[in-house]
């Protein structure tokens, strides 16, 4: 079980509104390969946030900013572990399966429209946040495209986020971009840059078809090398260039 730290929000007021511009140095960091697939026990912070101490802090500075500007800043998903990431792929995949009557390959596809493959999951790495804006009374999911889309109760908090969240070193992962293969568009999902950059240049050195082929989950049998290359090129790398 992941360690906990909670840092009281006081302790980022003052320089919130006046951030400068981020520079993200080559990091010396040596990230295992546990850490990068969210097996180990890494250090968090923020009852409720779950990230890493720096990302920690510039959210709750963000989160201050929009305050300011009319906005709640809710978090929805942040750190989520290798484990509980194999929970929802499961459930999905039984589900599609199961239920629904969907051959596993086709199951499959529907999975990764939205959800990675567990220890793929940039989740894993306590840099990346599913949010909302607090405020508005919504019906139903709210991490669905449209309601962030003009006429949604997300629209004005979406153009916030455009217009601001760099700022703070987080940047869209999924972006709308006509030509980017993979996961679809999200825009509720943020990665922590300063740390995520280094993370994923550290991923990428690794054997990550290697690490994936020796793991074992409902779904996994019918990975091919083909399906697994196509997905570490489209959807772990198809991202919004100024995360690469």
């Amino acid at each position: 079980m992941q360690r906990r730290n909670f840092i009281k929000t006081t302790a980022v007021a003052g320089a919130a509104l006046a951030l400068p511009p981020f520079v993200y140095p080559q990091s010396d960091i040596e990230y295992s390969i546990e850490e990068l697939m969210g097996k180990a026990d890494i250090e968090l912070f923020g009852e409720g946030i779950n990230l890493r101490e720096e990302a920690y802090k510039s959210y709750q500075a963000m989160k201050k900013a929009a305050y300011s500007d009319g906005f709640n800043i809710k978090m929805i998903s942040s750190y989520r572990d290798f484990y509980r990431q194999e929970g929802i792929w499961e459930r999905k995949y039984l589900r599609f399966t199961e239920d629904d009557g969907m051959q596993p390959l086709d199951a499959i596809d529907k999975i990764i429209e939205y959800s990675t493959i567990p220890g793929t999951s940039r989740h894993h790495w306590g840099t990346d946040i599913d949010i909302i804006d607090g405020y508005p009374k919504v019906n139903g999911d709210v991490l669905v495209p449209e309601k962030f889309e003009a006429g949604g109760p997300f629209e004005a908090f979406k153009k916030w986020l455009d217009e601001n969240s760099e700022r703070f070193g987080f940047y869209l992962v999924y972006t709308d971009e006509p030509k980017r293969r993979g996961f679809k568009y999200e825009p509720w999902h943020y990665s922590y840059a300063p740390i995520s950059i280094p993370m994923l240049t550290a991923f990428r050195k690794k054997n990550i078809l290697k690490l994936l082929q020796n793991e074992d989950f409902i779904g996994c049998e019918h990975f091919t090398t083909g399906f697994l290359r196509s997905y570490i090129q489209d959807n772990i790398l198809d991202i919004n260039p100024k995360l690469l």
